[in-house]
């Protein structure tokens, strides 16, 4: 849900899984440090699993982690055929879509967490 008091859009949570896996091997192939590279996976992966559990659920969430985390492993398995970066950019492709079509492009659950700080409504 947007924030109504902030009118900044925020990006899909198609977007930010996609991008955390492109980003995530990037910042492991330019340092040589696969854990740095596992850091960005693992903050990116959190964040869209929190999004998605607010707005879809905790069935829609656990799903789509497991689809995320299937990406990125197979992403390896596939590396040996196409190369590591073509197995990447499926590897995005997929969790970005499934997260576009399980969580993003549907309604927020009746009951979804808001994304609205009420603590500072009414405050200077």
């Amino acid at each position: 849900m947007r924030n109504a008091l902030d009118p900044r859009p925020r990006p899909t949570t198609a977007a930010l899984a996609a991008a955390s896996l492109v980003l995530g091997f990037a910042v492991a192939e330019a340092t040589g440090v696969r854990a740095a590279g596992g850091v960005v996976l693992l903050v990116g992966g959190g964040l869209a699993a929190v999004r998605w559990w607010r707005r879809s659920g905790p069935v829609t969430a656990v799903g789509l982690t497991a689809v995320y985390l299937g990406a990125f492993a197979g992403s390896h398995v596939l590396a040996r055929g196409v190369g590591a970066w073509p197995a990447v950019a499926t590897a995005a492709a997929v969790a970005g879509g499934a997260a576009y079509v399980a969580s993003d492009r549907r309604p927020p659950r009746p009951g979804a967490v808001a994304a609205v700080r009420t603590d500072r409504v009414g405050t200077r």
